[in-house]
């Protein structure tokens, strides 16, 4: 059936489809476990019943995408074996010890607090629980630490030498784990788990608006998410403007194909709002430009130069139309967040916040944003270092194993039907989760019934065993 395709096509197919699954999972985890850990500390502090009951409310959302997000985790790291072996076997002594220090602390202290969080309330008191929600919380935040470490360290390799094998390995740890795209990539990426929960929960709160302009718990959701909108969205476009300018210092031709510039502009260069990119003219068609704003952003200067992509051979460049318009997305969105959050502090300023349907039905329609800003920033970032799978060093035809297309293919349309079947089935179950609104006494995710109430006769030694 693949007879004939290009084997590592196939490969960057299927990586990049189960990353795209995978990805809206810990950027809605992340975000998510920190929302709980500031609902349970409010409780606490306050003892108003709807911040517990919001609690239990997004809990039970929280254990279905904590899940999704880790089985689709675990199927993507069994593909640097089987379509990747030749970057595993020349990155393993980096990539392979830091994404065992995730494990280590991150997935240990998730898994080791994220039963009590999860069913442990009322068994280990509201205090020891508060602790339980707070190491998850910091686990999903340890994660994203290694994670983007090692994957920064692709984007802008240090600290590192080659051995007599081949193989990358490491000189100075602390140059590999904090090598120069990493601080910038870790801000922009907490900040975008966030901003991508805050949407969610702003949109369900704006949905249980929209039927009840008095539900407590509709409320309460609604102008935290719209707080968490308003405040960091412009923190999150000024780290986008920081992360930009460190990718034109050690990544240019990924910044030269985002701004679609194929010619060199000596004396300020336009920022391309729109158009079509053609690699094989090497120029923007129908572009709609702002003369010199692209110097003026990048530079502060109107007439800095800046280079293009004829300064780069051309089997360097990146794939340009699809890094040219994902990043447009992505800032496109950014920008409508920043719209929504200012929205909202308007209608709170006039004392309409929880009256305004044009408002609601904006956060309504805004609540997948965050998800889709998340994945095309990272096709951005993803298409933008191609040729390479380690900027500079190592190729990506050169990191495939070598397999047949036929082999590749045939597990690529495996993983789409059941990711389709599996997947779709958790988000409409989410999304029945969501669609219910939170009410008085709500119950956090269901426990095991125990026998006696089952109907079921505990056997003499497990009574017994109780006794004791």
């Amino acid at each position: 059936m693949f007879e004939g395709w290009d084997a590592v096509a196939l490969a960057r197919a299927q990586f990049a489809f189960t990353m795209s699954f995978h990805i809206v999972f810990p950027a809605f985890s992340i975000g998510l476990a920190s929302y709980l850990a500031v609902l349970e500390a409010l409780w606490l502090g306050t003892g108003r019943e709807v911040y517990i009951n919001l609690f239990n409310y997004w809990l039970k959302i929280f254990a279905v995408a904590f899940g999704m997000g880790v089985v689709s985790g675990i199927v993507m790291s069994y593909q640097f074996g089987t379509n990747w072996s030749a970057f595993a076997d020349k990155t393993g002594p980096i990539i392979g010890p830091l994404m065992a220090y995730e494990v280590m602390t991150a997935f240990f202290l998730e898994a080791g607090f994220l039963g009590v969080m999860l069913f442990g309330l009322e068994r280990v008191g509201p205090r020891l629980h508060f602790l339980a929600t707070l190491m998850v919380a910091t686990g999903t935040l340890i994660s994203a630490f290694w994670i983007l470490s090692a994957n920064s360290w692709m984007q802008t390799p240090t600290g590192y030498a080659v051995n007599a094998d081949g193989q990358f390995v490491a000189v100075s740890w602390l140059k590999v784990i904090f090598n120069p795209s990493f601080p910038y990539r870790l801000v922009h990426m907490v900040l975008a788990a966030y901003l991508t929960t805050s949407l969610v929960v702003g949109a369900v709160g704006a949905w249980h608006l929209l039927r009840d302009q008095h539900l407590a718990g509709g409320r309460v959701m609604f102008s935290m998410a719209m707080w968490m909108a308003t405040l960091v969205a412009p923190i999150q476009i000024l780290a986008g403007d920081q992360h930009g300018l460190n990718t034109l210092e050690h990544q240019p031709a990924k910044v030269m194909a985002m701004e679609g510039h194929f010619q060199s502009h000596p004396n300020g260069a336009p920022l391309v709002l729109f158009g079509w990119p053609d690699m094989t003219d090497a120029k923007v068609k129908y572009a709609i430009e702002v003369p010199k704003l692209s110097s003026l952003i990048l530079k502060h200067s109107l007439d800095a130069p800046l280079g293009g992509l004829d300064t780069v051979p051309r089997e360097n460049w990146p794939p340009v139309p699809i890094t040219f318009w994902s990043f447009r997305v992505m800032v496109g969105l950014g920008f409508l967040i920043l719209g929504l959050g200012l929205f909202s502090l308007l209608m709170r300023l006039r004392g309409k916040m929880y009256q305004s349907r044009l408002l609601h039905l904006f956060a309504v329609t805004m609540g997948p944003a965050g998800f889709i800003a998340v994945l095309a920033g990272w096709i951005t970032t993803e298409t933008g270092r191609q040729p390479f799978t380690v900027y500079g060093l190592l190729r990506t035809a050169d990191s495939a194993s070598p397999l047949a297309a036929p082999a590749v293919g045939s597990s690529l349309i495996a993983f789409v039907i059941v990711y389709f079947i599996v997947f779709i089935a958790g988000v409409v179950y989410i999304l029945r989760l969501m669609a219910q609104p939170p009410h008085p006494g709500e119950q956090g995710p269901p426990r095991a019934v125990p026998a006696r109430a089952a109907g079921i006769t505990p056997a003499p030694a497990a009574v017994t065993e109780a006794a004791r």
